[in-house]
Formats: structure tokens, sequence, C-alpha cells
């Protein structure tokens, strides 16, 4: 009997050609195809919600998206094709999510099988905000980067997440001069968007804590940065950014006096 790692394999490429006239529709930009069923008393959870909680300056800059919910997806090699498999494969084959673009369409791909919807709603959100970065407006890049610059000129420790923490390392190797332009500061530019946007979509969306660490950024720093995102990519009505925006959707919902995890 062959091994699981013997058969046909089909590429995430491959699926998103075939699966694309195959999708249902969510709504005019979102469709999906759940090669691996999901109950439907959860397609709320893994769909409506979090794409009804996207703010609507986001959902207009998406190109179509398509949702593919996988049993699994690997690689058998570094740099290899990323493929959906029923097998589950080991734990540095196993990749949680992905996207295969078209000229005008997005398919993203999701490990789903032994996830919890949590954690499928933050790599969600991780490939949307990769996304909008395809289209950022000049305006946000802009904004974005003399945040960063002023973080950087401070000596901000920390970041939000293992992507943006790396590329900080690269760019405060340099001198402090050579740090706040060129391609280090435009790759962590990007990744500290791209980590960011991601907490603040998952936010909007859920009930998430920022972990403390002495990795993270500290927090005024971090509130600064959900400010300018608020003020860029304004949360869907009746969604909160923050505590003290909760009472704005519903007077019943106001927080106990002093709570704000990001003050």
């Amino acid at each position: 009997m062959p091994s699981p790692n013997s058969r046909p394999r089909t590429t995430v490429e491959q699926l998103a050609r075939t699966l694309r006239s195959e999708m249902i529709a969510v709504d005019t930009r979102f469709s999906y195809n759940p090669l691996f069923p999901v109950p439907e008393e959860d397609l709320r959870q893994f769909l409506q919600d979090p794409i009804t909680a996207l703010p609507p300056s986001v959902a207009a800059l998406l190109p179509p998206v398509g949702i593919v919910f996988a049993p699994y997806l690997d690689r058998q090699t570094p740099k290899g094709p990323i493929s959906v498999t029923e097998e589950k494969p080991t734990e540095a084959k196993l990749i949680l999510s992905t996207r295969v673009m078209a000229q005008d369409h997005a398919t993203l791909f999701f490990t789903v099988k032994d996830e919890q919807v949590a954690d499928y709603h933050y790599f969600l959100y991780d490939e949307l905000a990769g996304l909008l970065l395809l289209a950022l407006p000049k305006e946000a890049e802009d904004e974005w980067n003399r945040l960063l610059r002023e973080e950087l000129s401070a000596e901000a420790h920390g970041e939000v997440d293992d992507r943006s923490w790396h590329a900080k390392q690269k760019l405060q190797r340099k001198a402090m001069a050579a740090r706040k332009d060129g391609p280090l500061f435009r790759e962590y530019s990007r990744d500290s968007f791209r980590d960011t946007m991601t907490l603040y979509m998952h936010g909007i969306c859920c009930d998430i804590d920022v972990e403390a660490g002495p990795r993270q950024l500290p927090s005024r720093y971090l509130r600064k940065r959900l400010d300018a995102l608020k003020s860029l990519f304004p949360p869907p009505e009746g969604h909160a950014v923050f505590p003290e925006d909760l009472p704005k959707i519903d007077p019943r919902l106001a927080p106990p006096k002093g709570l704000d995890p990001i003050e």
C-alpha cells in the first residue's frame, strides 16, 4: 500500500483555477468553497462574523476574495509547492494559510481541521492585511511611516508579532541615520503594518487579549498605531475598537471605570 506522501497531490495553484467557478457567494466581494465541510451552525463564525467586522474602507480596497476551507495544507520541501491534503502533515510541513493571486481575484486557503476558530480568524485577517498592502493608499502609507520613524527615534523596543519583530531586528543593526529609509525600512514598514492591521481587524471582530512579553511593543506606541488605523480605516457601524467606544454603540455596554488594556 503506498504511503500518503506517494499519492498524487493537488497544489493550491491548481485548485484555485478549478474551484473559482464553484465558489458560493457570501456577498458581492467574498465567496467560499468548503473542501473540508464546515457545519452549517459554524458558518457564521467562519464567514459572516469576520467579514461583517471588516472596516468598509478595507473591504473596498480588496479584490474579490475566495475562501477555501481545506482539511490540511502542507509543503513537502522548504521551497516546494503548497498542496491540499487529507492526511495531517508533520508540524514542520503543516501550512495554516496561503493565498493564490490571479489578475483580478485572490483565493485564500486555510487549514481548518483540528484548528480553533480563533486561530482561523487570526490567519484570515493576516491574509487580508497582506492583500490590503497591495492596494494601500499613499495617505495611509505616509502616516504609517511617520509613526514608525517616531518610534525608531524614541528607540521603542518590541513589535506586534514575529514577522515585524524579525524585520525590526534586521533594521536595528543599521546606524540610526540609516534606519528611517531604504529597503530594510520599507520591509519593516510593510511587516509592521501587516501585523498591526491583523491585530486591529481581529480586535474589531473578536474579544482578544494583547499578550504582554519582552518582545511586545509598549502599550503607548501600540495605542498610537491603533488610533491611526481607526482614523484611516474606521470600524463598521456597531463595532468597537477600544472599550471606551462601547457606550457609543450601546450605553448598556459601558466598560467598568478605568478599563482600558491599551492605555
